[in-house]
């Protein structure tokens, strides 16, 4: 009889536990779908994160919760990406322990700057810092500092040349990759481009005077607080759409 009882309270505390971390879970899960809420909840367990940090799909990060304390995040525009990983800590505790037979611990903090854009599938080890105003790309894993005003790529990441050079590059090229687009369309999809093909390569061809001309554009909603000075001195390299169009050896 009491072994029969003693099993009742193991399975009666096994039950319990299964209820409360699916409880846990689930409201982990609602916290994830609304970026404020997620937000306020990691600030909760001692992390330090901007509430204008822009995360898309923040059901899909994995943000290491066990020292919450060392992880610091600024915004000004700071993009969290699909699938970013960030671990303050890892196990090689446990190799050092079986060779060595000693616990010596291995983690260390991370910091993300202002403006820094993450491809997707980023990952973050301890040691990561990120100056302000950086690119890095997808896939990468960063371990160490990535100094500010940088594009950086790779495994582990590497600067690959400063953001002044990767702007002006963009620049030089982003016309001929704006007319492949068209002529793809073209090709692909056997009708003529329309403005709202464009939403990111509207500047080629919208003056900053002439916004109100493609309400099918979302301009404002793209350049955020860029969009005054946009409409107060910007001059597109062609007068017009159909110019684009023409240019693009498209008639």
């Amino acid at each position: 009889m009491k072994n029969l009882l003693s099993s009742m309270k193991l399975n009666l505390r096994a039950v319990l536990w299964s209820i409360r971390k699916s409880i846990a879970q689930s409201k982990n899960e609602l916290r994830r779908k609304d970026t404020a809420s997620f937000i306020k909840y990691l600030n909760s367990l001692g992390m330090k994160i901007e509430e204008d940090v822009i995360m898309y799909s923040p059901e899909t990060l994995n943000i290491d919760t066990n020292r919450p304390t060392l992880i610091n995040v600024k915004g000004g525009g700071t993009l969290l990406h699909e699938n970013l990983t960030i671990l303050t800590h890892d196990y090689v505790t446990r190799c050092f322990l079986g060779k060595y037979h000693e616990f010596v611990q291995s983690s260390g903090s991370i910091n993300v700057g202002r403006n820094v854009w993450f491809g997707k599938n980023v990952t973050l080890l301890r040691g990561a810092d990120i100056g302000d105003n950086c690119i890095i790309g997808y896939g990468s894993i960063v371990n160490k500092k990535i100094p500010a005003n940088s594009v950086a790529a790779g495994m582990p990441a590497k600067v690959i040349c400063s953001l002044d050079d990767f702007f002006q590059k963009r620049k030089t090229l982003q016309k001929e990759d704006a007319m492949n687009l068209a002529r793809s369309i073209v090709e692909r999809l056997h009708r003529r481009p329309v403005p709202e093909d464009f939403w990111d390569e509207f500047p080629l061809f919208v003056s900053g005077d002439e916004v109100d001309k493609y309400p099918e554009i979302p301009i404002k909603a793209q350049l955020r607080d860029s969009f005054d000075k946009y409409v107060n001195t910007h001059k597109a390299e062609f007068d017009s759409f159909e110019s684009f169009l023409k240019a693009s050896g498209i008639e």
